[in-house]
């Protein structure tokens, strides 16, 4: 059956998209919004009155209404008007007025005029474009040999309803690239311009989806997954039977020859869906690619015909070469009359970091000359100075140093709370043993009781100090 035969019978005829459709559209659009909002927090329907005061409330913000689409002529009063535009929304099935047996008259909103105000609501204010893993999902169920093997019918439709979401994105993505060139050419100013790059493009689009698009790697999966569609479903007849298996007991009515025909359809589907892919990507690449040259030459074509200014600072200054041609400024004695440079306001972007400023000249320092010899005290001191360097910093030797001191031979294990440090340079010595603990020049290995018990807290020994989660040193 013909889609127009079934659509038209349900809608009972062509009003319902009439309205939408004349010059009188905008109106129409505004009180069906605001007459679908009011009825969804009032199901048991609004009343007629409050129907009509609503109509005459836009009607106001629409002066241009014309009434021949009606079939009225135009009422003396704004109260009149809405109640003759009720009856004609009445008419064309938006409202409807069910009768009741007492004396109310209560107005319905028509739920197929519901879903259609939802649509044109979201074509008005669409949804920020999005990238998920749709696609990638399908690559990796055809792969999965085992649920080929187990569930092959509830592979095949888990992966149309995720190609189709996909496909689906990839055609908003589209229309959201074609939406932000068209943008793009109406702005006519460089902040605009650059907002519409920088902000909306790079947030929408750049990050949020064509970089998914690219990580994906889509053109390397899906050749291949359309190649296990047909010599791991279509070509093997256990998988076939399985298929027609899980149809037949799901439609205990379906014949065996129309379950084989359904399977056999949506494999063929699934497979063409997938193809679909590639070229629908390529689009958004051109697409993508085309907004970027679009949006550069349009900055390069607002640069030249929104600069007012450049035209009048390139006046003065010629003007200026011509009176005082031949001549510096500071050798000028008087300034010939120049022509008024207008300025609205004067701003220093970067502030004052951004004016040149000349570097500052400082005196020399005079550098104190050592002397050329040094006596027995000066070695003395810096051989002093070298070992307490040496021994306070925190090296591998150190740490091996320390774990020598401690008792027991080869394979002997001391635990954390046994480490004998009771001054600072003890916890020196604790801070090398814990620094070098994997070094390979380390003669000793460390045990933490975390690895082995993931599940429980560890505990932590008091050291002098400080406090120190439980370990044991094993020697080498």
């Amino acid at each position: 059956m013909l889609l127009s035969s079934t659509l038209f019978q349900e809608t009972r005829g062509t009003g319902l998209f009439r309205v939408l459709a004349g010059k009188n559209a905008p109106f129409y659009v505004d009180v069906l919004d605001a007459l679908e909002r009011e009825s969804a927090e009032r199901p048991d329907g609004m009343a007629r009155e409050e129907v009509i005061l609503l109509i005459a409330e836009i009607l106001e913000q629409h002066p241009g209404l014309e009434f021949d689409e009606a079939g009225a002529l135009p009422a003396a009063t704004p109260r009149e008007r809405g109640r003759q535009l009720l009856d004609y929304l009445m008419q064309c099935r938006w409202l409807e007025e069910p009768p009741r047996r007492d004396w109310r008259r209560s107005v319905h909103f028509d739920a197929h005029g519901a879903t259609l105000m939802a649509a044109l609501r979201k074509i008005a204010f669409p949804d920020a474009a999005v990238f998920t893993d749709k696609l990638t999902a399908v690559c990796a169920l055809l792969a999965d040999e085992v649920e080929l093997v187990q569930r092959p019918w509830q592979v095949v439709e888990n992966c149309l309803s995720n190609v189709r979401d996909g496909l689906n994105e990839l055609r908003a993505m589209q229309k959201s690239v074609q939406r932000l060139t068209r943008r793009q050419l109406e702005e006519n100013t460089l902040k605009g311009n650059l907002a519409v790059v920088f902000d909306d493009y790079s947030e929408q689009i750049s990050h949020a989806c064509y970089g998914e698009l690219v990580r994906s790697r889509l053109p390397l999966r899906l050749p291949e997954a359309v190649r296990r569609i047909a010599t791991r479903l279509l070509d093997d007849a256990g998988a076939m039977a399985g298929m027609h298996t899980e149809v037949l007991r799901r439609n205990p009515a379906m014949s065996a020859e129309t379950a084989r025909a359904k399977v056999r359809n949506a494999l063929e589907e699934l497979a063409s869906l997938l193809e679909n892919v590639l070229p629908m990507a390529d689009e958004i690449d051109r697409r993508t690619a085309d907004f970027t040259r679009r949006s550069l030459s349009r900055f390069r074509y607002l640069q030249e015909v929104t600069g007012a200014r450049r035209g009048e600072v390139r006046g003065f200054f010629e003007t200026a070469n011509r009176l005082l041609a031949g001549k510096r400024l500071t050798q000028a004695s008087h300034l010939p009359d120049l022509p008024g440079l207008r300025l609205p306001e004067a701003r220093l972007p970067g502030g004052l970091d951004s004016l040149y400023a000349p570097p500052q000249r400082r005196a020399p320092l005079t550098q104190d000359a050592f002397e050329d010899s040094a006596d027995d005290d000066d070695r003395q001191s810096g051989l002093r100075d070298m070992q307490r360097a040496l021994r306070e910093s925190l090296s591998v030797q150190r740490a091996n140093t320390f774990v020598g001191t401690l008792p027991g031979g080869k394979g002997a294990r001391i635990a954390s709370n046994e480490l004998p440090l009771t001054d600072e340079s003890g916890l020196s010595d604790l801070i090398a043993l814990l620094l070098h603990a994997e070094s390979s020049e380390a003669r000793y290995r460390l045990e933490v009781a975390r690895t082995a018990e993931e599940t429980s807290t560890p505990a932590v020994d008091p050291l002098p100090g400080c406090g120190v989660e439980r370990f044991a040193i094993i020697k080498k």
